[in-house]
């Protein structure tokens, strides 16, 4: 079997710089081999097609991986991300980053019992969980 696939979401306004580490690492770093996508859009688009773009790309995935740092309350696109994987199917988890922790706020449709820190043994057990409950593509 391939490599397991998970689309990143963060806030690209606070945390793009938490999301090039953390998926260069995730290749290298990671003792469970997944691999991390991306697939952000580069540019500005009008609403609609920006959501059947992120739609398709996250209906391509595993997993989504949301990156929460702490600024999640102003990220509305993260938001939406979550909930486009979970009405597909799509398992959602969450990585702790740029300095956020347990008491940091949350995206809408991430419980905090799916959000681990950014530790490498961590991460690979939530895909591993996520791989044995998910949508296997």
């Amino acid at each position: 079997m391939a490599d397991p696939r998970a689309f990143l979401s963060f806030d690209f306004d606070h945390n793009k710089q938490s999301k090039d580490l953390f998926a260069g690492q995730c290749n290298s770093k990671s003792p469970t081999p997944f691999t991390a996508f991306d697939w952000s859009s580069k540019t500005s688009l009008p609403q609609a097609q920006w959501e059947a773009e992120i739609k398709k790309k996250i209906n391509r995935t595993n997993m989504l991986i949301v990156l929460v740092g702490r600024s999640m309350g102003t990220a509305t696109g993260v938001v939406k991300e979550i909930a486009m994987a979970k009405s597909q199917n799509v398992p959602v988890f969450g990585v702790y980053v740029d300095g956020a922790n347990t008491l940091s706020t949350l995206p809408t449709g991430l419980p905090r019992t799916r959000t681990v820190a950014w530790d490498w043994a961590k991460v690979a057990a939530k895909v591993r969980q996520m791989m044995n409950e998910g949508k296997n593509v």
